[in-house]
């Protein structure tokens, strides 16, 4: 699997990319709600480490992707690291507890609040149809509006049709063009501040 566009490229990630990834991630999720649940501190990066180590190893039914600028080098001599997701392709009972236990810096209640409203917004809903998830997606700052994001949620949205599932993201409002670009329609409620985003299975 290889996609390119102009000088990005969309490839599989893999372990070795989990620093630039977490690295990555804190660039790109700098809104106060998100900075207040992960604190920007050497314990969550740490945190962040850990838990997509462990999904590689662990949950190989998730898919980490990655964006890299071919030209542009990071300071090993690599092409860059510029986007990166995550394509999550289990049900919500195959898959278990989506986030490992909360670091100390994270209010846990608060951090506990948020993931019990999502995961109860998927299944609103979704039900219980068959469906991807796009777990995560970060662009660094440099790279938004450059396409990196749309390689990565066409890649999942190719899956899906191609094995004649639907998809699921919640999404940022601010982002959610993005998504309605590839065929996602927002069914959040309204004043909701996440877009509960489903894209229907391919028909024939």
């Amino acid at each position: 699997m290889r996609s390119t566009t102009n000088s990005l490229v969309l490839e599989p990630a893999t372990p070795e990319d989990v620093p630039a990834i977490t690295e990555l991630w804190f660039a790109a999720f700098t809104q106060p709600v998100i900075g207040k649940l992960f604190p920007n501190t050497p314990g969550m990066h740490q945190w962040h480490r850990d838990w997509h180590l462990d999904s590689f190893q662990t949950r190989p039914y998730q898919k980490y992707l990655r964006v890299v600028d071919t030209e542009s080098k990071d300071e090993h001599g690599r092409p860059r690291l510029v986007a990166f997701g995550k394509w999550d392709l289990a049900m919500p009972d195959e898959r278990g507890r989506r986030f490992p236990q909360w670091h100390a810096d994270s209010p846990y209640q608060d951090c506990e609040d948020l993931i019990t409203g999502l995961e109860a917004e998927r299944k609103r809903v979704m039900g219980d149809q068959k469906h991807y998830y796009l777990d995560t997606l970060g662009t660094h700052p440099d790279y938004q509006r450059r396409g990196a994001g749309s390689m990565l949620v066409q890649w999942g949205c190719d899956l899906a049709d191609k094995d004649g599932v639907a998809a699921y993201v919640d999404a940022s409002k601010e982002g959610a063009s993005l998504y309605q670009r590839h065929g996602f329609v927002d069914f959040s409620p309204s004043g909701a501040e996440v877009a509960s985003m489903a894209r229907a299975k391919k028909t024939a």
